[in-house]
């Protein structure tokens, strides 16, 4: 429809208005992954964040469907700024955990490989660090690897590993 010469242009036009509508549904079925904890963090208003708790009590694919549509319905009306700051924000915190565990999964295996040699630079690089402990785990956990045992020795260590980093 074309507007009078009297009235201003639409600001967005139809299709970005459908580009809109549909990143907010995005966002609120981003919103259906996140376990109870982290939708806990997010400023939610109480109408979305009910419609959410609605969700994720239903296995009907075409009633989820639906509430999905009704979710994305309800953010319009919300500020979906701090929704996705929040989002993103959790977002960033799982990347960098998954980072620093890979981190210690390289040490754990690079203390198992190398034993000594590699006990001293992780001292030198955590001066925290009990040598005489790490060696023991070290090389428990290589007797329980060359045997085939369950790693037992070898998730204390990493446990030990994690406490000393945090």
């Amino acid at each position: 429809m074309i507007n009078p010469p009297d009235q201003p242009p639409d600001e967005n036009s139809k299709s970005q208005r459908k580009r809109d509508v549909t990143a907010l549904q995005d966002l609120g079925e981003e919103l259906l992954k996140l376990n109870p904890g982290q939708l806990e963090q997010i400023p939610l208003p109480d109408d979305v964040r009910s419609a959410i708790e609605e969700a994720l009590k239903m296995s009907a694919h075409g009633a989820l469907r639906r509430q999905k549509q009704y979710i994305g319905k309800l953010m319009r009306n919300a500020d979906a700024a701090p929704i996705q700051a929040a989002l993103d924000a959790i977002k960033e915190h799982g990347h960098t955990s998954a980072a620093r565990f890979r981190e210690l999964e390289r040490w754990r295996d690079r203390l198992l490989a190398e034993g000594d040699a590699a006990i001293s630079v992780f001292v030198e690089t955590y001066p925290q660090a009990d040598r005489a402990r790490l060696r023991t785990l070290a090389r428990n956990a290589q007797t329980e690897q060359t045997r085939g045992e369950a790693p037992k020795s070898a998730r204390t260590l990493f446990r030990y590993l994690r406490d000393l980093t945090e």
